[in-house]
């Protein structure tokens, strides 16, 4: 895996021990106030989880709280 994957300007980094990729961007909310991920950075993910599968590796784009997008390896 490389250590960072840049798309659309986003840097995603690997952590090995979670084995995913990640960033953090902006905080936002919907209109139940859920948070959400920063559209831009999850376009990015989809966009990065794509390459991935296109090198034959399983992935998934997941988010979390805080602004996190995870893209998770799982092969």
């Amino acid at each position: 895996m490389n250590k960072v994957e840049k798309i659309d300007g986003y840097e995603f980094k690997y952590d090995s021990e979670n084995k995913s990729y990640e960033c953090r961007g902006e905080i936002c909310y919907d209109d139940e106030h859920d948070e959400v991920p920063e559209e831009n950075l999850w376009k990015a993910a989809s966009k990065l989880e794509q390459r991935l599968k296109n090198q034959g590796i399983e992935a998934e784009a997941e988010h979390s709280e805080k602004g996190w997008v995870e893209v998770y390896i799982l092969n």
